[in-house]
């Protein structure tokens, strides 16, 4: 009997399997990212060899981009992305901050007015 060539169940079994290989079975990041901090390229270039997904995260880290971002370019899954980014870090090869958070009041006033101009639209 032949094997599959492409189909559904191979599409699937690809989609599950690609980035398990990808993160070399690792499931959890050595350093902790929230999806929205920051990251960005040193410049140094890592002394480690690196995986073509590897390669291309650091491509898009030339200007600070979340790690939401980041999982979005490579299509793979938040996880996955932050164990890749997670060596890139361990190697120095890029930086992570945190999101920053500002301890500011909600106006009140400001969404109800937002609230009226969309119910007006409606």
């Amino acid at each position: 009997m032949p094997a599959p060539q492409d189909g559904p169940l191979l599409d699937d079994a690809a989609r599950l399997i690609r980035p398990y290989t990808i993160s070399n079975g690792r499931t959890r990041p050595s350093t902790a990212f929230d999806l929205l901090s920051l990251i960005m390229a040193t410049g140094i270039e890592p002394d480690v060899p690196l995986g073509p997904e590897h390669t291309i995260a650091l491509g898009l880290c030339e200007g600070p981009m979340s790690v939401a971002e980041i999982a979005a370019h490579l299509r793979l899954p938040a996880v996955v992305a932050k164990v890749i980014l997670a060596d890139l870090v361990a190697c120095g090869a890029v930086t992570a901050h945190a999101p920053a958070f500002h301890d500011m009041p909600t106006d009140r006033s400001l969404l109800e007015a937002v609230l009226d101009g969309l119910r007006r639209q409606l």
